[in-house]
């Protein structure tokens, strides 16, 4: 079977044409579902964490609902920012009732304590969804960048302009706010049962 890019295959998603994606299944290969619903995406941080609750459709119309990023002041405890960025989750999730939540995977760094804090971000944000009972799915950022840009080290400004017109909106979003939908762009478009 010849692979496709996934750039090639996001055309052709939008485009309308009919795709064999394949999933190896114990041997078999069976198509894949399409996923249909509400998805909040979150690319966590503890001063600047980004959300984006996406709607698809039967239609594959591609629907942006809300965007926000939850920008906390520097002079703020790490316990108080981590409850600010719990309770936005929480208001998100009450206003815009997800399907499922996608968040990006902490990514590779040398400094401990920064990998420490990233951590008790994501940590907030999980256990935000979690005490809704919302199924988490974790991507790594090469895999988001994947699925989206087609190439996995693609910088934050072609993250920026893939996601601003899959979504039809002009690159009003902020970085944090695209790498958010990216994250919830790459749970719909690499969705398996």
């Amino acid at each position: 079977m010849v692979r496709k890019s996934a750039r090639i295959l996001w055309k052709e998603k939008i485009g309308g044409k009919k795709q064999n994606n394949f999933v190896w299944d114990k041997g078999d290969f069976k198509l894949s579902k399409e996923f249909y619903g509400v998805i909040l995406g979150i690319d966590p941080s503890l001063r600047s964490t980004g959300l984006a609750v996406l709607q698809f459709s039967r239609n594959k119309e591609i629907k942006l609902l809300f965007r926000q990023t939850v920008k906390v002041h520097s002079g703020l405890t790490m316990a108080d920012c981590l409850g600010a960025i719990s309770r936005a989750i929480d208001d998100v999730i009450g206003k815009y009732p997800p399907d499922c939540v996608a968040v990006e995977q902490t990514i590779y760094v040398q400094n401990f304590q920064t990998a420490q804090i990233l951590g008790a971000a994501r940590g907030a944000a999980i256990a935000a969804v979690a005490l809704r009972g919302l199924p988490v799915i974790e991507y790594p950022p090469l895999r988001i960048k994947q699925a989206v840009v087609g190439y996995g080290r693609a910088s934050k400004e072609q993250i920026l302009r893939t996601v601003a017109q899959l979504l039809g909106v002009k690159p009003e979003l902020t970085f944090d706010e695209a790498d958010a939908a990216s994250v919830a762009l790459c749970h719909a478009l690499t969705y398996r049962t």
